[in-house]
């Protein structure tokens, strides 16, 4: 009854509401039509004029994502997790760099052999047990279903992907004088030219090993390199099955011969798809802009100087214009992609290639800003930031979609770029323009710690320590995990800034970071503690860490090795007890030294003698004297004649002290004797 009650006094007011607005719209359109009909000096029925009329929706139509984004924007992210690809399994939480990037190949790994077992053993996983049985909902069938040698069951076997069995058919097919469409030859084409005449999962476990060493080639592409006919990665093989079938078609069309085309290039043999290409032309067939896009792509492996380079792929724009072939982003990518591997000339061309694409009216992706950026700052010759600039006030202009595998490039090679221009507010404006829209997911996890990393390297040089350790308790270790050099740069930050209290929180980071054995980050934190007093507090946090760093270089497990002393590590981590007043650990250090053969330096002694003397410790004083005594040290009478005056020494004490000698005044007398 209330549920009723409720619902007819909401009917109710919707009824009044409406009719409170049709008589209101009425009564705007009356006194519309009256000013009008007064300035054109004529008089209008209302009865003439159409009424607006509302219409209530009946049901709102939502985004699907609409309640996750709902929810999504309720909560913010937690500084102090792992990504959430980690946050399945706490065991593989990482704890830096290192181990985010092994936890992710290891995810990906299990990944690609789960799909290399369904794919070989598909009679395994052919049970579906749902009801009902969704069909779009259920995994792909992996099984061939057509039995014998037909055109259908080629069709399905290009279509699973499955590169031998339909090479296999197709010859049986061949041999059996039956013939086979045009259409399905080219799929088949299609297939062998994508993978190369390998299996899928063969082919997909090689393709990123090829894309960084071609990175590795355009890095070093300003000398000029010796023509190579197959590029890095290569896997064309001489007459391989790609090309025996194409050779015994009967008919081929522009499609059979661009296919061929793209395949050379993808798989290294650029010379002979210029050729092939050369081929098409005299067969007078058109190709299509993907053919063109990778044959200009290939202009750097057909041509040594970046002349002759610019000039061949002048020849295939212009192949493009007389073909009426319309290029797209990514044909322009492509040329900017050659031109990066020619030098000063590439410089000087790619500003004409950006302003053909405004008068194309054609958008550039990401990659086309990566292209440009890496042309004009490279760390050997760094250009003015005005063109960086110009690069940022576009990119923040909206919100990316993925068009080209190098448009993932683009903001590491920015924050490299302005690390290198040691310019932080380009850095915050590439941040901001990251973080609008989707961009932020074009940084994989390999990408998203070198962005940060550079980024938060920039801060530390340039910003202030506050900002800086803002920075960092909010990025870390949610949003990346930092390097040895980070922590490295943190600490000269703190030690510019004279914060050296937050050294103690940073060597915990480290230590949870797995640089506790890292030498140049224990020498560099050791010697900013040591360097001078601080107060009673301070002092205790440091001599707390001292500790920590005895205790690493003491543990040994069978796996790791023992972490040598060294003489300045001894000495700092003496100075750290000493004016903690922890006299007898700072003895226990100083002991080692003649343990590891090295002299203790005379300003680590004097400390030390303070330390003894507040403590009251004639005992340690005097074998202070005695260890310099056996190092024959010329600070060793000082030290023997402040113990005597500052020392309260009882008459054992002073006939032991009196007995000491140096051992270079044992070997003066002995020397004398004879």
């Amino acid at each position: 009854m209330a549920a009723r009650r409720v619902g007819g006094s909401s009917w109710q007011q919707a009824v009044l509401l409406s009719r409170r607005c049709c008589a209101l719209g009425g009564r705007r359109e009356r006194y519309r039509c009256s000013s009008s009909s007064t300035a054109l000096g004529k008089t209008v029925d209302n009865s003439q004029v159409a009424r607006e009329e509302i219409v209530l929706p009946r049901r709102k139509t939502w985004d699907k994502l609409a309640v996750l984004q709902t929810l999504a924007s309720t909560v913010n992210r937690d500084p102090t997790a792992a990504h959430y690809m980690f946050q399945d399994d706490p065991f593989m939480m990482p704890k830096n760099a290192a181990n985010s990037r092994l936890f992710s190949l290891s995810k990906e790994s299990g990944r690609s052999a789960a799909k290399y077992i369904i794919k070989q053993f598909p009679q395994y996983f052919d049970k579906t047990f749902s009801e009902p049985n969704v069909a779009c909902l259920m995994p792909e069938t992996l099984t061939p279903q057509i039995e014998g040698v037909s055109e259908e069951a080629l069709k399905e076997r290009i279509h699973l992907r499955k590169v031998k069995d339909s090479v296999d058919l197709f010859d049986q097919l061949t041999q059996a004088g039956t013939p086979v469409s045009l259409e399905t030859t080219n799929s088949l084409l299609d297939l062998l030219c994508f993978y190369g005449d390998g299996e899928s999962m063969e082919m997909e476990k090689g393709e990123e090993d090829k894309e960084n060493l071609e990175e590795l080639g355009e890095k070093a592409s300003e000398q000029k390199t010796p023509k190579r006919q197959f590029q890095r990665g290569s896997k064309w093989r001489e007459d391989n099955n790609a090309e025996r079938i194409f050779k015994i078609m009967p008919e081929r069309n522009a499609h059979s011969y661009c296919t061929m085309i793209r395949g050379m290039v993808k798989h290294g043999a650029s010379a002979k798809a210029y050729e092939m290409y050369i081929e098409l032309l005299n067969e007078r067939h058109k190709a299509d802009v993907h053919t063109f896009n990778a044959l200009i792509t290939a202009v750097p492996y057909l041509k040594d100087k970046f002349l002759e380079r610019w000039e061949l792929a002048k020849v295939f724009l212009t192949h493009m214009a007389q073909q009426e072939v319309q290029p797209n982003v990514l044909t322009f990518n492509a040329l900017l992609k050659t031109l990066r591997r020619c030098g000063a000339l590439g410089r000087n061309m790619s500003l004409l290639v950006i302003r053909e694409m405004e008068a194309l009216d054609i958008e550039p992706s990401l990659a086309t800003y990566d292209h440009i950026l890496s042309m004009f700052y490279r760390s050997a010759d760094l250009q003015p930031p005005n063109i960086i600039s110009e690069v940022l006030d576009e990119v923040g202009k909206k919100s990316f979609t993925p068009q080209d595998p190098y448009d993932a490039n683009f903001f590491a090679t920015a924050m490299q770029a302005c690390c290198d221009l040691k310019d932080i507010k380009l850095a915050y404006r590439l941040n901001k323009a990251m973080e609008k829209g989707d961009n932020w997911k074009f940084l994989d996890m390999d990408r998203l710690n070198a962005y940060w990393s550079k980024f938060f390297s920039l801060l530390c040089m340039m910003e202030q320590i506050d900002v800086v350790l803002k920075w960092y308790k909010e990025m870390s270790p949610s949003v990346f995990y930092p390097t040895p050099k980070n922590i490295l740069d943190l600490l000269q930050a703190l030690d510019a800034a004279n914060h050296l209290e937050v050294i103690p929180s940073v060597w915990e980071d480290m230590k949870q970071l797995g640089f506790q054995k890292r030498d140049d980050l224990l020498e560099e934190l050791l010697s900013l503690m040591s360097r001078e007093q601080h107060p009673a507090e301070i002092q205790l946090a440091f001599a707390k860490c001292a500790e920590d760093i005895k205790a690493v270089h003491e543990q040994s497990g069978r796996e790791q090795a023992p972490l040598e002393w060294k003489g300045s590590t001894l000495g700092h981590v003496v100075l750290l007890f000493s004016r903690a007043g922890r006299t007898q650990d700072a003895w226990n250090m100083m002991e080692r030294f003649q343990q590891i053969n090295r002299i203790p330096p005379d300003h680590v002694m004097n400390e030390f003698l303070n330390s003894a003397k507040q403590s009251n410790c004639p005992d340690e004083a005097i074998k202070l004297v005695k260890l310099a005594a056996s190092f024959g040290l010329p600070s060793f009478q000082e030290l023997k004649s402040r113990t005597e005056k500052e020392f309260e020494l009882s008459e054992k004490q002073k006939k032991t002290l009196e007995s000491i000698k140096s051992d270079s005044d044992s070997s003066d007398s002995d020397s004398d004797r004879e």
